[in-house]
């Protein structure tokens, strides 16, 4: 579904990402795992068309995708929920869920299903459809913006850090959630820094440093593997016995 060969993005002279190869099969978890300043959110920002390539190419679905304007992508079925739970605060649940379905705004019934189908994975939301989205919990306005990126219709879900600043059981049942999305023939990518809870429901898993892919492999080979546990304790490799 996705494939990415040998990228390069640049910071001015600064290079933030060397040489990045990666695929994404249709139907699958993948997590991409490395500790912070690693380059992640870059890549995701660079997929989404938000940042440019200096070097390599982008496919989805076997089109040319690369250096694509952000809208575009989104209409070809690329879905980015970003770090930190970007809401539009003054408006509604029901309202920023509209928001995602901008592309489809002319379909009404396959709106109210994407809506019923969100209510299903995040009953709170249809709770709280009314409410601002600013009064909301954080852990709230995190199933709302995956509400809201869903409202696209993605086939591919790239999802940021989605576990940030969430307790220890809402983080699992937001992955929980992510199991059932992937189960409706939805295929995530996952950045994330919670190694055990990402690679527990991931098909397969990518490790960055600096910039540069040094490991992937099955989930449960990186769940067991100690230089992922450390890398993304944000420690040296140089510490590995």
């Amino acid at each position: 579904m996705l494939n990415i060969k040998k990228l390069d993005v640049h910071y001015g002279p600064l290079a933030a990402l060397q040489e990045i190869s990666l695929e994404i099969r249709k139907g699958e978890i993948v997590t991409l795992l490395g500790p912070n300043g690693a380059g992640k959110t870059t890549l995701l920002l660079t997929i989404s068309g938000i940042l440019k390539t200096t070097e390599g190419r982008i496919l989805f679905e076997e089109q040319d995708v690369t250096n694509l304007d952000p809208h575009k992508i989104v209409s070809l079925g690329i879905g980015h929920v970003p770090q930190g739970r970007h809401t539009f605060p003054t408006l509604s649940v029901i309202d920023n869920l509209l928001m995602g379905a901008f592309i489809h705004r002319k379909e009404k019934v396959e709106i109210k299903e994407d809506l019923d189908w969100i209510y299903n994975l995040f009953p709170i939301l249809k709770k709280r459809e009314s409410q601002r989205a600013g009064t909301l919990s954080g852990g709230e306005q995190q199933m709302l913006t995956i509400g809201r990126a869903i409202m696209g219709r993605p086939r591919l879900l790239m999802l940021d850090e989605p576990s940030m600043g969430l307790a220890s059981q809402l983080k699992m049942e937001i992955f929980s959630t992510f199991q059932e999305m992937n189960q409706k023939e939805l295929t995530l990518f996952i950045v994330e820094q919670e190694i055990d809870l990402s690679l527990s429901i991931s098909h397969r898993g990518y490790l960055l440093r600096n910039g540069r892919l040094i490991k992937e492999g099955a989930a449960s080979h990186l769940l067991e593997s100690k230089e992922a546990k450390i890398l993304c304790l944000g420690k040296e490799l140089s510490n590995l016995p």
